[in-house]
Order: C-alpha cells, then sequence, then structure tokens
C-alpha cells in the first residue's frame, strides 16, 4: 500500500466527492445557461458550489467566479486588475519572488508587454516585510499580488498587513490562497484583501476547478471572450459535474479542519523532528512558527533531492522535491534560492505535505525508511565522487 504525502500537489478525492460527480454527470445532463428544467437543475448545482465556496471563505456567493482551476484564477485577477477600466491606466504591478509560476509568469506577460513590475524580496524565513511593500507602491500601483502560503514551504505571510497597505495607497490586492483554503480557516473580510484565488482539487476536488472571489465593487477585464457566464466575467460552459465535486469538497473541508487540522499538525511535526533527530545534515526551510499545519521542507545534505525522490517513490512513499525537473536537469527551487539559502539546499530539500488521509502509522514508516536510504545515497555519492577525483 502506497503513502501519500503530495497532498500540496494534489489532494487525494475527498469523501463524496466521487459520487457527487457521478451523479451529476448521470442524472444532470442540461447547460445551465438553459432555461428548461433539466438546465435550471444544472444551475442550481452550480449555486450550491458558489454557496460551498462562499462558506470556506466567509464570502457572499454572488462575489464568487467559478474557474477551471488556481491558474485561471490567478491569469483572471491578475490580468483582469492589471487591464480594468478602474485601475485608470495605471501600469505598475508588484508580487513576491517566490509566488507560483501562474503568478510570476502572469506578470512576466505583462512586464513584455509594457507594465513595469517590481518583485519583493522575502526574508531567510520566507517572509515578505510590509516595510518593503510600503517602500515599493507608487501612485501608478494598479495591483499587488502576493500569496497566501507558500506551496514548497508553507509559509504564511500577513496578508492583512499587507492588504491594508496597498489599499491605503489606492491599490488592488490579490492573493493566491491555492495552498490555505481547505487547510486553514480562510475569511476574506478579515484579510481584507479584493481578489483571491483558490483551486478545487487541493482540499480533496476534481482536478481543473477552481473559483476567483472577487470583492464587490472590483471590476475585471474579462480574459475569455465568448458568453455571458458568471456574470459576463468568465465566458464558457462551466463544469457542472466537476464543480459538484468541489462543493462537496468545501463543506468536507470546513469540517475537516476542525477536526483534523491539530492532528495533522502534529504528525507533521513528528515527521519532522524524528527526521532532524535521525538524520545528520537535515534542516526544515522556512519558519517553523507561521506556516499551514500540513508542510515540512526539509533539505538533505549531501543527496540531490531527486535522486532521494525516486528512491522513496521505489519504497512506495510518495513526496515531492523543492525543484523541478526540467530535460533531465535539477533546477534550483526559485522559492529557496529567493530565500537566500546556499546552492546545495536549493537542490537537496524535500516537501512533505500532508492531509486528512495521513496516519500515524504511515508517519512511522517514513521515520523508519527514510534515514537508512539517506544513509545508501551518501556512500554512493561519495564513492562516485571519489572515482571521479582519481582520474
Amino acid at each position: 500500500m502506497r503513502i501519500y504525502l503530495d497532498y500540496n500537489a494534489t489532494a487525494p478525492a475527498a469523501p463524496g466527492v466521487v459520487d457527487a460527480v457521478c451523479r451529476v454527470l448521470r442524472d444532470i445532463p442540461g447547460n445551465p445557461s438553459s432555461i428548461h428544467a433539466p438546465g435550471q437543475q444544472a444551475r442550481a448545482v452550480l449555486d450550491d458550489a458558489r454557496g460551498a465556496i462562499a462558506a470556506l471563505l466567509d464570502a457572499a456567493p454572488g462575489d464568487v467566479v467559478l474557474t477551471g482551476g488556481g491558474t485561471e484564477a490567478d491569469n483572471l485577477a491578475i490580468r483582469g486588475g492589471a487591464e480594468a477600466p478602474d485601475t485608470h491606466g495605471r501600469r505598475h504591478l508588484i508580487t513576491s519572488t517566490i509566488e507560483h509560476e501562474a503568478v510570476l509568469n502572469t506578470v512576466a506577460v505583462l512586464e513584455r508587454r509594457g507594465w513595469r513590475v517590481t518583485r519583493l524580496p522575502v526574508t531567510r524565513s520566507g517572509m515578505v516585510s510590509p516595510a518593503d511593500l510600503e517602500a515599493a507602491l507608487t501612485p501608478d500601483t494598479a495591483l499587488v499580488s502576493v500569496m497566501h502560503a507558500n506551496n514548497e514551504i508553507g509559509t504564511l505571510q500577513p496578508i492583512a498587513e499587507l492588504a491594508a497597505i496597498a489599499r491605503a495607497h489606492g491599490a488592488w490586492f490579490h492573493t493566491d490562497a491555492v495552498q490555505t483554503v481547505g487547510k486553514v480557516p480562510v475569511s476574506v473580510q478579515a484579510l481584507g484583501v479584493d481578489l483571491l484565488s483558490l483551486s478545487g482539487h487541493k482540499f480533496g476536488g476534481p482536478k481543473g476547478t477552481g473559483a476567483l472571489w472577487i470583492r464587490r465593487g472590483v471590476r475585471l477585464q474579462a480574459q475569455q471572450t465568448g458568453g455571458k457566464q458568471e456574470r459576463a466575467r468568465r465566458a464558457g460552459t462551466e463544469n457542472v459535474a466537476g464543480l459538484a465535486g468541489m462543493a462537496v469538497a468545501a463543506t468536507y473541508a470546513r469540517t475537516m479542519m476542525a477536526s483534523h487540522g491539530a492532528e495533522i499538525a502534529r504528525r507533521r511535526d513528528r515527521l519532522e523532528s524524528a527526521i532532524l533527530a535521525a538524520i545528520p545534515g537535515t534542516d526544515v526551510n522556512g519558519t517553523r512558527d507561521a506556516r499551514v499545519p500540513n508542510t515540512s521542507n526539509i533539505s538533505v545534505d549531501g543527496v540531490e533531492a531527486e535522486s532521494l525522490l525516486i528512491a522513496l517513490d521505489l519504497e512506495g512513499i510518495a513526496v515531492s522535491t523543492g525543484s523541478a525537473c526540467s530535460s533531465g536537469t535539477l533546477e534550483p527551487s526559485h522559492v529557496l534560492k529567493a530565500m537566500g539559502l546556499p546552492a546545495p539546499r536549493t537542490r537537496n530539500s524535500l516537501r512533505f505535505s500532508l492531509g486528512p488521509g495521513t496516519t500515524d502509522a504511515e508517519i512511522d514508516t517514513v521515520i523508519n525508511t527514510l534515514p537508512a536510504l539517506v544513509g545508501k545515497l551518501r556512500r554512493l555519492g561519495r564513492a562516485a565522487a571519489g572515482v571521479g577525483g582519481g582520474r
């Protein structure tokens, strides 16, 4: 039986999600834009999904735009905000150096099209400084986008403070909350943001579902042209069955946070402490305090993360690296690099991300398996280096 510790990449389907998707596919064939009875049944499914997401965010259902995922939601927020008539031609955007590629690549495209972009640095623990944001804001700033929690290290940003600073300067504030919604309580009212993105498959919904919450009065430029779906903010027929599944997952997540959140954090801390105690040359990347309860990013000296990931996979344990493997070359993590960590640590870090399905027995298995694998890989690495040095 496999052990799955990669919830930050995607979470297994929450209880009831598969049944909800199958039921809608089987029993509700209508298009939600049609006015006949089957169409209105489909419309009711979307209303339920909108309501479930709103309840998860302490928001009003009418302010939720249903999307095809977190990346689409980020694009609608950033491109739509940059190009919106209400930004009065402002051409300056601010983000951080540790954002997800859905944000970083989107602002890079806008930069090539003439927008000026400021990328805020982070501390060694991965935090954005409110003072740095204050200094970067100008009368030309249209939008600030800073993620709620980082996908690699789990660090929670001071979003309420950052959003208040941005809004005081007349700029909209967007947060990518893909890694927090469903893991920690998220209230758009308490955060004070203007735009918030989420992704259904991060909290047990189907892949290809997501949403963007838009503060009432914020008018974005639509990024898909076509019909009038989602109040003309997102054209295209909605994924009714998938969004039905996301609604079930959202409802489950509200219960899970209350009943499982502390247990997930306890298991994460136990795993982390055991690794640090059993394996010399290991360290936690990012803060151990202000972070989501399920995430631990650990560097392992003398071992390439990709090799360790593969070794764990062969033992039936699924984790992730903090780096991306591209064309056979392990690229340094842009997050760890932005934190100012030494070059080896940007290449030798593993991310463990737990969920409500993680058990103590699974944690025990990882604790008992990992030290021997690290030892073996370190010996192989030293042997290879010795062979190379003798030529």
